[in-house]
This record gives C-alpha cells, structure tokens and sequence, in this order.
C-alpha cells in the first residue's frame, strides 16, 4: 500500500517557469516537452520542496523570488505525517502542504503544513517520501564511495548493527590516538613546562609567604622608618594634653577643659541649652583623658630597634621577589601557586596517562579488526545477492548477458588493523574498497562501471539499482530526471516497460524525451513555452487521446502529422496498454 502520493506543485518564476501548476496522479506519469522547454525544473522544483539546496541564480530574471509548492497525500500514522506534526505543521485534509521560497539574494525559507520550518527538516522528510534521481545521480554511482552507500543500504540490518558498532569504536579510537599524539609529541614542551612550575613552586615554598603579609610588613616597615619622628610627635602630644611633669607653670589641656565643665555644671539647671553643652564638655574631657592616656603608652612601646627594621626590609625584598614573578600581592601568588600544583600534578600523571591510554589503543583495534571482519563478512554475502538482484533486472532492460558484480578489496597498511590475517588500512566505514563492476556480454571481463560501461548502459543500470532498492527499501514517489540517456530502440522500450511495472507498488514520474518510456506512462503531461519563452498555467497540460498521439509523433520524427509517426505512436500506445 502506497503512504504517499505527491498530488501537485505549484511553481512561480523558477527558471523559464513563470507561473505554472503540475497535476500528478499515483502510478506512472511522463513529463515530456521540447529541450529547453522547462521539463527539468519540475525535478528541480521538487528537489527545493524536498530540502535541496537553494541556487538564487534559478530565480526567474525579474522577479524578486521563486516559490514552490506542492500538497502530497499522506496516509496517518505514517513516518513522515508524525514527524512532520511532532514540528506542529497541521495536515489538510490528509495532505501535507509544503512550501519553499528563494530570493534573488539567496535567503531561503520553508513553510510544511502551515508552520515556519527549518529546512533540514524538509530533507529529513525526504528520506520517508520521495526519491530522486537524475543525471547527476548517474554520475555519483560512479564513485565507489556512493557504490558502497548503495551496497550498504541494500544489506540493511546485517550491515547497519556491525557499522553502527565499527563507527563508535573507530571514533573512540581516533580520540585515543590524537591524546596520545598530543601527550607524546609535546613531551619536551610539557618536560619544560614541569621543570618551570616545580622551581616557582620550591622558590615560593623556600620564603612561605602568608596572605596579607606584605601589607601587614609594609605598615610595620613604615612606622619603624619613621619611629624618632613618631616617638616625638606622641610625646609633644601627651605633653600639650597631660602637661609637663617638670613645669608646674604648665597648664594640661585636659586641667583647662576639666575647668570648664565645671563652670557650667554649676549652672546648668537654669538652662537646658546651657546642660546640653555642658553634657558635651564633659565627653570631650573624657575623650581628651583616653587620648592623653593612649599617647603615653604608644610612645613607650614604639619599637624604634634598627634591627627590626632591617629584618623587615629583608623579609619585604624576598616577598617582592615572588610578586615580580607570580603575582601582583602575596595573595596572587598563593593563587598561582595553588593552580601550578595542580598543573604539575597533571603534568608528572601525563606517563600514567600515556600508560592508559596505550593500553585502550591496543584494545579498541582489536575489537576494531573483529567489528570490520564481521563488516566486510556482511557486506560480502550482501554483494553477492545485491549483484544477483541487480544482473537480474538488467535482463529486463535489453540487457540480458550482462553481468554485475562486486570487489571488496582491502589495502595492506603497517599501521592498519588485522583483518583475514592481513594488516590493512581502515576508515570510518570499515576496511573494504567497494567498487560495483559490469560485464556487458560474454567474455567480456568484469570492469568498473566508470570505465566500462556507456551512457545507455548506466542509465540502465542506475534504473536496475533503483528498482532492486524499491523491493528491499522502497520509497512512496520516485522521480526520474533522463534516467534513458543514451538509450532507444529495444532498451527504451523495455526502460519503459519496467518503469510501469515499478509503478504498480509506488508513484512514479519520468522526465524523459524518449516516446517508448512515455507510452508506458498512465499519464503524460507536455511541458511547453509560450511565445515570450516562459511557461505558465496553460504550458503544462494533461494529454490525452489525439494529442497524446501527436505529442508521440514529434518524439518519434519530429513531425506531428508524419503517418508513419502516427502509426508507430499508436502502436506504442496499444503494447503499453497489453502490457498492463
């Protein structure tokens, strides 16, 4: 049962295309029309609904942007309907509604049921809807990195577990390597880097600063510097306070205030301002006593010892030994201090480290070399009944002595893994060099489809490869850009024949020029210019009856009205319709 029917798309100014609109229908629908008539933008404006990239040099000269839409049919519950509404997009009517929009300066947004979305999601769609192929997808099975994508996906399960595996424990491995590079090659900068934090640790530990201690050093170096001045200046002041104990004619400052308070405590109750100076004066003879008191004793303990001194100095110029080098205080430098041992500490671990992680090298490329034994075992008994499949449907496109197979080969690496008792190069997806090779007819040899095969030939085989795909990963919509380049007569038809087949079990749509592909189709819509050289709504229509015919006929001799053309067109039509 098919999930999902692309139904239609709408294209504004998108290359010749001004404004035109593509009904499609499930089964098989050719789109047919003269070259240069527009038939490939219909690729390109899916391959834009389906996420691809978005070239600002496809929007028509003009116009501002290019936009296309399209509805596709979606049965619910199906991967794609639940993922598109986990994004909220909302269904229509059972459809999904898809929109993308490129500017002429590049910027690219996508809409999918109603919602703003990123366009990856789109292409995250794809995978679930749609499969498209064109002449650059012709191209790409000739790298054997794509021939071993194809391989893979055909074995399914039996390679997925086994690679899924090999991808963590080749990652794993690439993280260990590139510490161990790290650690073994900086060996002399970390040896150096060592040696440097274990000196201004020692040199630090030799003078054990504390915190503060060249502010608290600083003070004291101050007042010892200035002690003779300090000793007199407190003396002076104690006298002009307290009064010289020689000098009976010397009045203390605190006598005098003392005096005061008295004079007014003798009136005060007459006068609450009067008691509120006199509350006053008596702090401040209070204050003056404690004051007077404190400079007595400051002056006797002031320590005026030289040697002190010295002993200060000499300890400030050790500590500022450490500051020039670790720190702006005392305290920077404990800090700097704290981290270089913890540093030193990675650093002396760095051999334990190297130790360890040697250790898990050798042990994730042995587990490597099993995961990419049983990697190239899996793709081996996968290649030869993917090849079988492949051989077996070129039968049915003319080519019935033609004969696909696999090389998984392996290159010999001292500095690989043991695989099949052989040291071999290995990547991150295994150890095995895939390459898909053909051998047309008898007695031909197997060579690599890059070099022996035609145009015709790959378009055949690239169809065959399709197919062999949709019976094991089939996909609701498949899409068909010139997939019969190079190809007439008898292939054609039978290019033709198995297109119609493929499309009993999921929608397929065909841009070709070859009349054998387009009579096998349930529908064949004409893409056509109008005289300004742009296509819109009437340019692309349905045919049906004696236009299908005539349209055949151009195909054919390039003459609508030759008889001959006519005659083989309908002849066409009628094996097609036999066949179904």
């Amino acid at each position: 049962m098919v999930v999902s029917v692309l139904e239609e798309m709408r294209i504004r100014s998108l290359g010749v295309i001004d404004d035109a609109v593509v009904e499609l229908s499930p089964g098989f629908t050719a789109v047919t029309g003269e070259t240069g008539a527009g038939k490939t933008m219909v690729v390109t404006s899916l391959g834009l609904l389906l996420g691809g990239r978005a070239d600002p040099a496809l929007v028509r000269i003009g116009a501002g942007s290019a936009v296309v839409e399209g509805r596709i049919a979606v049965r619910a519950g199906a991967a794609a309907a639940v993922r598109a509404q986990e994004a909220g997009a909302e269904l229509d009517e059972g459809a999904l509604l898809i929109s993308r929009t490129v500017s002429a300066e590049g910027r690219s947004r996508a809409h999918l049921g109603g919602r703003s979305v990123p366009v990856g999601l789109l292409a995250e769609l794809a995978d679930d809807l749609v499969a498209v192929h064109g002449q650059t997808d012709q191209q790409g099975l000739l790298r054997p990195a794509r021939q071993r994508e194809a391989l893979d996906r055909y074995a399914g399960a039996a390679v997925a577990g086994p690679l899924a595996a090999y991808a963590t424990a080749y990652r794993r491995l690439r993280a260990v390597v590139g510490q161990l590079d790290e650690l073994t090659v900086r060996a002399r900068e970390r040896a150096q880097e060592a040696d440097l934090l274990r000196f201004g640790l020692d040199e630090i530990a030799g003078v054990e600063p504390n915190a503060g201690e060249d502010v608290e050093l600083a003070a004291e170096a101050e007042r010892l510097g200035h002690a003779e001045a300090l000793a007199s200046a407190a003396a002076a002041a104690h006298v002009a306070l307290a009064g010289h104990p020689e000098d009976p004619e010397d009045v203390a400052a605190t006598t005098l205030v003392a005096g005061a308070g008295r004079a007014l405590d003798a009136v005060r109750a007459h006068d609450p301002a009067l008691a509120a100076l006199a509350e006053r004066m008596g702090e401040i003879s209070i204050l003056l006593a404690d004051v007077s008191g404190e400079l007595a004793g400051y002056a006797d303990n002031l320590d005026a010892d030289p040697l002190r001194l010295a002993a200060v100095e000499e300890r400030r110029a050790a500590l500022t030994g450490l500051t020039r080098k670790y720190g702006e205080d005392i305290r920077s430098v404990l800090a700097w201090a704290e981290q270089s041992a913890a540093r030193l500490a990675e650093l002396d671990g760095d051999d334990d480290r190297i130790d360890e992680l040697t250790a898990e090298r050798d042990a994730l490329r042995e587990e490597l070399s099993a995961l990419a034994q049983a990697l190239t075992d899996a793709r081996t008994e996968a290649a030869a009944r993917f090849a079988s499949a492949v051989t077996e449907e070129l039968a049915s496109l003319a080519m019935p002595h033609a004969r696909v197979s696999f090389a998984l080969r392996q290159t010999e690496d001292p500095e690989g893994v043991e695989v099949d008792g052989r040291t071999v190069a290995y990547g991150p997806h295994g150890v095995d060099d895939v390459e898909l090779l053909l051998a047309p007819h008898p007695g031909a040899p197997p060579r690599p489809i890059a070099k022996g095969a035609s145009g015709g030939e790959l378009s055949r085989v690239m169809l065959a490869v399709e197919v062999v795909f949709a019976g094991t990963d089939p996909v609701p919509t498949y899409l068909f850009d010139e997939v019969d380049a190079g190809v007439g007569g008898k292939a054609a038809v039978e290019i033709g024949r198995r297109l119609a087949k493929l499309a009993r079990s999921a929608q397929v749509v065909v841009v070709t020029h070859l009349p054998q592909v387009a009579a096998f189709a349930d529908r064949q819509l004409l893409v056509e210019k109008t005289n300004d050289g742009s296509v819109t709504r009437s340019g692309v229509t349905v045919l049906e009856g004696e236009d299908r015919i005539r349209e055949l006929s151009r195909m054919l001799a390039g003459q609508e009205d030759s008889q001959t053309a006519r005659a083989h067109a309908e002849e066409l039509l009628a094996t097609a319709r036999s066949d179904r």
